[in-house]
């Protein structure tokens, strides 16, 4: 069948020219190999979001003028990539007369003092710049110019423009223990998981006890936890990981309290009181019910007050002022919008909404941060803490021996009314969130209500946005997983007052993005996987893997036409797990957890009979393979009931026979947990990311005995045969 494609009076409309100009998709193939074109209103709004009036022909036209000449009257484009170790030519648009000439910065300062070519273009034809034609030549940046970003510096005649050159590795090269064969770890919610010495919710040394504990009583080489972005100073706390305030800071509310250097130093009076808050948590250690953010918060956000207030040394305090420094902009910003949310509530409603009053200049925010110095340094060293404590748990990783240590995960996007939406909103489309469009899971599509990130102010910036977070990510890690990572080539975007149908695929530079992925893991000696579940277009996938990039393979998903694929046939370069957060654990989903929720939350779209028959299907399908392959005893499929932990041991023996390069195991499934962490297309329907780890029974099981428990123990030895 041939393929379906946009006509040729279509695409000689100025609406689709300039939509195509600055790469918003005007047609797309669904899942289900459906073709649908982008209506005009729906183009116009998106584009609006980019900042480009399209609302008449007129208006297009005028736009499609000003954007190229913008274009063709630089001399060079804002941002260029090269690969390292290779010979790149960059496009120069110059008179037909005029000769250019080069000079490259590098990162730290000094010059290049290699030789900059300029040789020939690639021969395009000249555009007419009023009246004055475009040519272009091409500087030549040379295979030797070291990793890192640079600044290509560009001169013709009297005029000197500069441009952000990301030199790139071509590929993140696996770790040396990856190479001929495959390390594995463990996937956990760092929330649900408490010790004794929790205040109700997981921590930062909490993660500290679980990743050595991984490696000296299991072998794991990494533990992957759910993201941990900034979130509110103040109760009520969003109990999604996923939709940050900020993806550039950390999550303070992890911090342990007793694990500040200062505690040790504390006055008894001061001691005494930071002891008594922590008892009035104690009783939520307990509680296998549901996770208390708020209550563990009130109590804990006291107690780091009083250490707070109670000074540093000479040297913490230098330490504290450095950090300060390193982090500029991107700290005052979370610390300024913490500090406004603290003293005014969230900002919602008309009257108390201080997002849409004031902006970062507002003479309003300037007075705040007078009246509230204490405050606002209090924000501020709540984040030097976590950082500190952050590290300290990766340092422990690697110093028990672990190849990678954490795996944090990177959330797709940021809250609309977090702090760096409104304290950057030119980083940001206005009036358009992400999402996804409909297909066979979600007929009416999926919005995210997450601001997308302009690709317009990427490029123009030198990506400094995107740089920032993922060094701010491996600078903690020694592995990150980036949430839909589509995301870096395509993203849905949805109109404002839109219904998430109504949208369109905004493409996005993926070679520069994946090439700052590759910088910073290479720097940090770090692993990439991408979360590239649901249907990946064929270019997508061999980028993903020509830039050593690994994706997922999720043993629940591999599968055709109701046929699971044998493990060993699975793709080498991939994360393997039985399954995700948005599933039950294994033992629930045996016993259709998955069905049970759905039905009783009104979440079919058909008759439960038919899904139950589907998943019961979907389950002998999945036993048929496990026999077939090997990995499970044909009588023990034939009684299931009896032999759950004989079927869930078999589906981890097969991750073992895949060819992945990572394998991960489920803390969940480890113990007997049945409940799903979060149940997709519920809010406050469904405790989402609230559940506490338990075991079979209901009860707790703590972070002490954890790692010696039968089913961890019964994992690690399928891992490590």
């Amino acid at each position: 069948m041939s393929e379906i494609t946009e006509s040729e009076e279509r695409l000689a409309r100025p609406l689709i020219r300039l939509a195509k100009l600055v790469g918003v998709g005007t047609s797309y193939v669904g899942m289900s190999h459906d073709y649908h074109e982008i209506d005009d209103d729906v183009l116009i709004e998106v584009l609006a979001a980019l900042g480009i009036d399209a609302s008449s022909e007129n208006a297009q036209l005028i736009a499609i003028r000003r954007i190229l000449n913008e274009r063709y009257s630089r001399l060079v484009a804002p941002t260029v990539l090269h690969i390292a170790g290779s010979e790149d030519r960059v496009l120069v648009n110059t008179g037909i007369l005029d000769v250019p000439s080069a000079s490259i910065t590098l990162e730290n300062g000094e010059p290049y003092q290699g030789t900059v070519e300029v040789g020939p273009g690639d021969g395009s034809q000249a555009y007419d710049l009023d009246g004055t034609f475009i040519s272009n030549a091409a500087v030549v940046i040379p295979a030797d110019l070291p990793i890192g970003y640079h600044t290509l510096h560009v001169k013709v005649a009297d005029r000197v423009q500069d441009a952000t050159l990301i030199s790139a590795p071509d590929r993140v090269d696996l770790l040396d223990p990856m190479k001929g064969g495959s390390l594995w770890g463990w996937m956990a919610q760092l929330y649900s998981i408490r010790s004794s010495n929790s205040w109700g919710v997981g921590d930062y040394e909490d993660l500290k006890t679980m990743l050595v504990d991984a490696k000296q009583k299991t072998g794991a080489d990494f533990v992957l936890i759910n993201p941990v972005h900034a979130a509110e100073p103040v109760s009520p706390l969003t109990p999604s990981p996923y939709l940050p305030v900020s993806r550039r800071l950390i999550n303070f509310t992890y911090i342990r309290p007793e694990a500040i250097a200062e505690y040790a130093t504390l006055s008894a009076g001061d001691k005494n009181a930071v002891d008594g808050l922590h008892a009035d948590t104690e009783p939520l250690n307990g509680d296998s019910q549901l996770i208390d953010r708020d209550a563990m918060w009130r109590s804990k956000m006291h107690a780091l007050w009083i250490i707070f207030k109670a000074g540093r040394t000479a040297e913490r305090q230098s330490a504290f002022d450095q950090f300060k420094a390193d982090c500029g902009s991107d700290l005052e910003a979370y610390a300024t919008w913490c500090l406004c949310y603290d003293k005014w509530g969230a900002p919602n409603g008309e009257e108390s909404n201080w997002e849409r009053k004031f902006n970062r200049n507002s003479p309003e925010i300037a007075n705040l941060r007078k009246q509230y110095p204490d405050t606002l340094d209090f924000y501020r060293w709540l984040e030097w803490i976590a950082a500190e404590q952050l590290s300290s748990a990766q340092q422990a990783a690697k110093d028990a021996g672990m190849h990678i240590g954490i795996m944090s995960d990177m959330a797709v996007g940021v809250h609309p009314s977090g702090a760096d939406v409104w304290w950057n909103p030119e980083r940001f489309a206005k009036g358009a969130t992400v999402g996804a469009p409909p297909d066979m899971f979600n007929q009416q599509g999926q919005n995210w209500s997450q601001p997308p990130l302009s690709p317009i102010n990427l490029e123009a910036t030198g990506y400094e946005t995107y740089r920032n977070m993922v060094h701010g990510m491996f600078a903690r890690a020694g592995a990150v997983r980036i949430d839909h990572i589509l995301g870096l080539f395509r993203l849905w975007w949805i109109p404002e007052n839109r219904s998430a149908m109504d949208g369109a695929y905004v493409y996005y530079d993926s070679d520069i993005m994946l090439g700052v992925l590759a910088i910073e893991a290479s720097r940090a000696g770090g692993v990439v996987v991408g979360e590239d579940l649901g249907v990946v277009p064929d270019h997508v996938a061999d980028a993903l893997s020509s830039h050593g990039i690994l994706g997922c393979a999720v043993e629940w998903f591999e599968q055709r036409d109701g046929v699971f694929r044998a493990p060993s046939q699975w793709r080498p370069y991939a994360l393997a797990s039985v399954n995700t957060h948005d599933l039950p654990p294994a033992a629930g989903y045996l016993e259709y957890e998955h069905v049970k929720i759905r039905e009783r939350l009104g979440l079919l779209t058909g008759p439960a009979e038919e899904f139950e028959a589907s998943a019961k299907a979907e389950q002998d399908a999945m036993l048929a393979m496990l026999v077939e392959q090997g990995y499970l005893d044909a009588d023990f499929a034939e009684h299931r009931e009896d032999h759950e932990a004989d079927i869930i041991d078999a589906l981890y023996r097969a991750l073992k026979g895949s060819p992945c390069k990572l394998l991960a195991a489920s803390i969940t499934d480890a113990v007997g947990e049945k409940r799903a962490q979060n149940q997709p297309g519920t809010n406050n329907e469904y405790p989402n990311w609230r559940i506490p780890l338990a075991d079979a029974k209901g009860n707790v099981v703590p972070l002490e005995t954890l790692f010696d428990t039968p089913g961890v123990q019964r994992f690690a030895q399928i891992f490590n045969s």
